[in-house]
């Protein structure tokens, strides 16, 4: 989940943010523009409600972040690399009361947004933000408009829409400060929000769907300059970048039926996505079921339906950079 994870971007077009939920990709907000031309700022407003969704999930992560750096490491700066509209930029800062949190990615409309974010939330003198494309920008120095060292990184649903995923591992962990942490959301479960069988169309869709996005993410990473393939063991990938230490741990975002206007409006979104991206890849029966389920005014669909729910397990893996 960006936290953070993406519920809808778990090898989902479209991370994450508000950092993300899903299996393995999605974010958050990775924000990476490649050739999949997504376009970011026009889900700006997706994003910021994705993360409002993940807040219980996002808080406990940010706390977990702090135990493990511990008491006697005094964290005055922290980046969130992909940072998309800031929901976890501004967690970051709250969890870490003398850091300053610093958002990054290449968005200046979701730049915006997290500044925004920043001042309603009284946050303003301890938020800042940085524009950097992923990964070329994480090279600059501070002094050159790049992000800076830190002593805690965060990046959900970033690297995976990177081509060289442990070439962006390699680049976040430069931005560590001897003793920082660096942390990924990049693995976890395929979002569930619905029963299996729904009364409609063959049973099993959510499955089906499973299926579609794990070939439609496939297809994406193929098409990403410099696409490198790579063995997803993400502790050992950290420990390839120089971290120690490595391990992982997992949130759960468990909203259970009936859910609420903006949990039913967050899945509507997201299946008018699917629709979109992947409706070709269906079979006209199942296409008829989901958009049936899109259907505003049908009982069946999914702002109304009684037996929606939202259940996702975002796991973050962490790294240390070793002191000197």
């Amino acid at each position: 989940m960006s936290a953070h994870q993406d519920p809808a971007h778990g090898h989902r077009p479209g991370k994450g943010d508000g950092n993300g939920h899903g299996h393995g990709h999605g974010n958050g907000h990775g924000h990476a523009h490649g050739s999949t031309d997504i376009d970011w700022e026009v889900m700006a407003t997706h994003l910021e409600n994705n993360g409002e969704i993940q807040l219980p999930a996002l808080r406990r992560a940010a706390a977990h972040l702090k135990d493990l750096l511990g008491p006697e490491h005094e964290v005055r700066r922290v980046l969130d690399v992909g940072s998309g509209p800031g929901v976890m930029t501004c967690l970051l800062a709250e969890t870490f009361e003398a850091a300053e949190a610093v958002a990054v990615d290449g968005a200046p409309g979701l730049l915006d947004r997290a500044l925004a974010r920043a001042e309603r939330l009284g946050l303003a003198g301890r938020v800042s933000v940085r524009r950097a494309e992923l990964p070329e920008g994480l090279a600059a120095t501070e002094a050159d408009g790049g992000p800076g060292t830190a002593d805690l990184v965060w990046s959900s649903r970033a690297v995976h829409r990177l081509g060289d995923q442990q070439g962006a591992l390699d680049a976040l962990a430069a931005l560590l400060r001897p003793g920082g942490l660096l942390a990924v959301a990049e693995g976890g479960l395929p979002m569930r929000f619905l029963p299996r069988d729904i009364g409609a169309g063959r049973p099993g869709l959510q499955a089906r769907l499973d299926a579609v996005q794990e070939d439609w993410f496939e297809a994406m990473r193929a098409e990403l300059p410099g696409s490198t393939g790579v063995v997803e063991d993400w502790a050992a990938m950290l420990g390839r970048a120089g971290l120690v230490g490595t391990r992982g741990f997992t949130t759960l975002l468990d909203l259970p039926a009936p859910l609420g206007g903006p949990a039913r409006a967050f899945l509507h979104a997201h299946l008018t996505r699917l629709r979109e991206a992947m409706g070709a890849s269906l079979d006209e029966e199942d296409r008829g079921t989901v958009d049936l389920l899109l259907d505003p005014s049908a009982p069946e669909g999914i702002l109304r339906r009684p037996d929606a729910f939202l259940l996702a397990a975002t796991t973050v893996f962490t790294g240390v950079r070793p002191a000197p």
